[in-house]
């Protein structure tokens, strides 16, 4: 391991550093970007979700509205906003709160998936860079078999293989956990729009038929 660190940080400082720092670029946007989600997704969004819908689902069934209303506001989450909308508009008929809560999607959804498919293509980025680096470091070493001094062809060859492997190495050493990262939070934000759309189909229900029989 102590080798393959030594090796990708000498590259930046070789033939091949100008792609090395070039694949580094993604790397960079990479990180911010998944700072961004995990706060989005896991923090701010996800954060206490079931604690909530247990909170709201007790009270609901114990008549008191106005309490599930208030633990709802206490959350600053797109699933609190479902709640709120559909407990503070629950005297409309069903037809006004199903817009209000489509409304609510609308706003929340684009938040929830935003720099997924960004963060996909800083991954692709760092692959296909690290590729051209591959195809640089072929060339220069093919170019040192063919034409450099036989005294000098294997330091030639050995700098381009260098070149070829290392841009390889850290092209793809961004590239899979980006894109493994990608997928988690792609699957959170699944999740999240999934629990949004069934809390808002059980609370539209209890909402109705607590209409019915008042």
């Amino acid at each position: 391991m102590g080798v393959f660190l030594k090796t990708m940080a000498a590259s930046f400082k070789g033939a091949g550093g100008i792609f090395m720092w070039l694949i580094f670029i993604p790397l960079v946007v990479a990180v911010g970007l998944i700072i961004e989600r995990v706060w989005v997704l896991y923090i701010k969004a996800g954060f206490s979700s079931k604690k909530l819908i247990n909170g709201v689902v007790k009270k609901l069934k114990e008549g008191d509205f106005d309490g599930a209303l208030a633990l709802a506001k206490k959350y600053k989450t797109p699933l609190a906003r479902v709640i709120i909308t559909i407990l503070e508009n629950r005297d409309r008929s069903e037809e006004e709160i199903q817009k209000l809560v489509e409304e609510v999607f609308l706003e929340e959804t684009p938040r929830i998936q935003r720099n997924l498919p960004l963060l996909s293509a800083m991954a692709n980025v760092a692959t296909l860079l690290g590729l051209l680096g591959t195809i640089i470091g072929l060339i220069l070493a093919f170019d040192a078999v063919a034409n450099v001094p036989a005294a000098q062809r294997s330091k030639a060859l050995a700098t381009g293989i260098s070149v070829a492997m290392a841009t390889t190495a850290f092209g793809l050493l961004i590239a899979v956990p980006v894109l493994f990262l990608h997928g988690l939070f792609s699957a959170q934000s699944e999740k999240i729009l999934e629990e949004m759309d069934e809390v808002s189909a059980k609370l539209m229900n209890i909402v109705l038929i607590e209409k019915k029989v008042s």
